[in-house]
């Protein structure tokens, strides 16, 4: 038997999140004050009593759900056999399995989070959610749609999320509706991630990534950008910079630790997105969501 752990992406966030782990493991607590210190600023404060709007800024959503699903990992004591994240869940993937420290991938995240809103702000962009078609004919819209759209997330069988500028995703909507999609909607994000706008943040993370120091992890990552597994530490961070502007697949992901042996996943952090779309690529593998103890 072979047991993956799996780790949310932006989105996944809500208030009160990782409160019950402060208040109750003297261990969480003290790594939930490090990276107080780290970021230089309360975020523990904003993740358990802020507001929605205050969470959903990029700069604090991506280091908040890095937090909880890591330091929740950290006390469970997990001994996966593969790991895998969705996004910036790659980060918190990379920790629990040994490639890189808490304070390395806290700080990279911080980095991460910066440098895409940073983007984000320099070249508006949105992102939508096709429901219903192939992946391949989603492709095709988004190749033959004038403007920046490409696709950026393949979440299950008949969930593909198209990213880019404005208004080529809303053209590309309508293009998926007429071609049969049962929805496409625009997402409330703040930016085209994975997508070519998201360059200048890759540009900024190379830097940062290239300088960390990344270790051998203790079992395979399976990366977003091909969804094979690896364990060279050189191979890792390419993969981690070239993530930014390429797309997440994540049915792909599943379908290799699938073939690779894993029949148990556990999604460790909040929310319960990853588990539902396991079972979207399987209904027979043993699937379980875990925000707390």
């Amino acid at each position: 038997m072979k047991h993956a752990y799996v780790f949310p992406g932006q989105g996944a966030q809500s208030v009160g999140m990782g409160k019950d782990l402060y208040e109750n493991v003297p261990e969480a607590k003290a790594l939930f004050e490090q990276a107080n210190e780290i970021l230089g600023f309360r975020i523990t404060d904003i993740m358990f009593a802020g507001t929605d709007e205050e969470l959903k800024q990029t700069k604090v959503t991506q280091p908040a759900v890095f937090l909880h699903s890591v330091i929740l990992a950290k006390a469970l004591g997990v001994k996966p056999d593969a790991v895998a994240g969705h996004s910036l869940g790659e980060f918190s993937a990379l920790v629990v399995a040994g490639a890189l420290s808490f304070e390395d991938g806290l700080r990279l995240v911080s980095k991460r989070a910066l440098a895409m809103q940073a983007a984000c702000e320099q070249q508006p962009g949105t992102m939508a959610a096709v429901l219903g078609l192939e992946d391949a004919v989603v492709e095709r819209i988004c190749d033959e749609t004038e403007g920046t759209v490409v696709a950026a997330n393949y979440n299950c069988p008949g969930q593909l999320v198209i990213s880019g500028a404005v208004e080529a995703v809303e053209t590309a909507c309508v293009k998926a509706k007429e071609a049969g999609a049962k929805r496409a909607l625009r997402l409330p994000v703040g930016g085209a991630f994975h997508s070519p706008l998201m360059e200048p943040a890759k540009v900024e993370l190379a830097k940062a990534i290239a300088e960390a120091p990344f270790r051998t992890p203790a079992c395979p990552i399976y990366q977003n950008v091909d969804a094979k597994a690896y364990t060279d530490p050189e191979q890792i961070k390419a993969n981690l910079i070239a993530q930014l502007t390429a797309p997440v697949r994540w049915t792909y992901i599943v379908k290799n630790m699938l073939a690779d042996g894993v029949d148990e996943f556990t999604e460790l952090g909040p929310g319960t997105v990853l588990q539902g779309l396991v079972k979207k690529v399987s209904t027979e593998v043993a699937v379980e969501s875990k925000a707390t103890l």
